[in-house]
């Protein structure tokens, strides 16, 4: 998720819960209580999402790291036995 969306998304929850406390100040009797139970939970709903959304995209990450990671080390390891190897001589003993 680029931070732009990011920060617009965290952003319009945030701004449900604001309009919510707005409501309960401003309008008055049932309709007032229901708006601004509405309001606040659906903002309090739409930010847990939102980190839920955010840790489930940084395991994917994390996972795709891994598997390029072992990719690499395959590569490595083969590139390595295909590698004709060079006589050493022994070392002397110190």
């Amino acid at each position: 998720m680029a931070p732009r969306v990011r920060i617009l998304a965290f952003g319009g929850a945030a701004a449900l819960v604001l309009a919510g406390g707005v409501c309960a100040a401003v309008v008055g009797g049932v309709v007032g209580e229901v708006l601004t139970v509405v309001l606040i939970s659906g903002g309090l709903a739409g930010a847990v999402l939102l980190i839920f959304l955010e840790v489930g995209l940084s395991e994917e990450r994390e996972l795709a790291r891994d598997q390029e990671r072992r990719r690499q080390r395959e590569r490595r390891a083969l590139d390595s036995r295909q590698r004709p190897w060079l006589p050493r001589w022994p070392r002397r003993p110190r």
